[in-house]
């Protein structure tokens, strides 16, 4: 089978995948036309436009051109703007969903931005229930499973996450699976946050975290510490020997995204991307989007680079998408399920 007939046969499961970074360009000029919120300019400043302007193609392509971290936080943080009602949720969760299905992704696990929510002033539970309607809606309409993972900001505070966490456990009866810590990995450490993850993991929650994105070692290391289950990202751990042995060693799932790092400059260059290391050393790697729409990619490209680009074998491919399934928070009944449709596949 040809490779890339391959890739898109093959059942596949994303685990690193925030719902504000799907929303695509078509999708936000929709949206545009309900809110009208001012863009930033390449300064980072607002560029406050005529009340009757809406977002254009253009001004969407400018949005999701941009060279570092920073500059993607600034368009995330656009995007977040149009994000109000619990309709709008629904909508962008269905689409997902749906694009999705067209890849052969079986199961996802969608960060939402729960603590952004919370910081805007807007009612968490009414979103929720836009969330759901979209969720219940694409499982029926695409067979796509979907878990929540609420993610806090690791800037914000513990206090801030602990209302993220403590929602996350009221509604854990209802698809929310786990808690995270995004944002600023060097103005939140993970030490912040030990106690509320011990409590998240006491009330059922599973956990993860974002580091070693934008900072060395020793903060993946700290999210390691506090209890984290799954490392997103994780690049910096190749630059230190004893960790890597660490993680191999304990299987800790990585959620490595290559396009993204590229895209945001925590990577300069493609080929040093550590993503071929973390699994010649044993990792257990998994590939993921970020935030698909925003770095213009999919999971199938993503695992097309690394076929590409680093040279993994349709076999090694394979290997991927079942680290993908046995690193999920699924039951075991269901994992076994998926893995069976990636065995099978010839």
């Amino acid at each position: 089978m040809a490779s890339k007939s391959f890739i898109q046969s093959l059942p596949k499961a994303e685990l690193h995948l925030h719902l504000e970074g799907s929303v695509d360009p078509a999708t936000l000029v929709e949206l545009s036309r309900r809110y009208n919120t001012p863009l930033p300019t390449e300064n980072n400043r607002y560029d406050v436009t005529g009340s009757g302007d809406v977002l254009t193609d253009e001004d969407v392509r400018r949005l999701y051109s941009y060279n570092d971290f920073n500059g993607f936080m600034l368009a995330f943080k656009s995007v977040t703007e149009r994000l109000r009602s619990p309709e709008d949720y629904e909508l962008v969760t269905y689409r997902l969903m749906q694009k999705l299905r067209q890849q052969n992704v079986v199961h996802a696990e969608v960060y939402v931005s729960v603590g952004v929510i919370r910081w805007r002033g807007q009612p968490v539970e009414p979103i929720f229930e836009g969330l759901e309607r979209g969720r219940e809606r694409g499982q029926r309409d695409f067979g796509v499973s979907l878990l929540w993972i609420f993610d806090a900001v690791r800037h914000f505070g513990p206090e801030a996450a602990a209302e993220v966490f403590d929602l996350a456990a009221r509604l854990r009866d209802r698809n929310v699976v786990g808690v995270g810590i995004g944002g600023d990995e060097a103005r939140g450490p993970a030490e912040w946050f030990r106690d509320l993850f011990k409590k998240a993991a006491d009330n059922g929650l599973r956990l993860t975290a974002h580091a070693g994105e934008t900072t060395g070692p020793e903060s993946v290391w700290g999210a390691l510490n506090i209890g984290a289950e799954r490392i997103g990202h994780g690049l910096a751990a190749a630059s230190d020997s004893e960790l890597l042995e660490v993680m191999a060693q304990k299987q800790v799932p990585v959620e490595i995204c290559i396009t993204s790092n590229l895209r945001t400059g925590a990577c300069a260059e493609l080929q040093e991307h550590p993503v071929r290391k973390f699994f010649d050393n044993g990792l257990m790697v998994t590939l993921s989007t970020d935030d698909p729409a925003m770095f213009q990619t999919s999971l199938n490209k993503e695992y097309e680079i690394a076929r590409q680009e680093f040279e993994f074998s349709d076999e090694q491919l394979r290997e991927l998408a079942r680290n993908s399934i046995e690193a999920s928070f699924l039951p075991v009944e269901k994992k076994l399920k998926f893995l069976s449709q990636i065995d099978f596949l010839v």
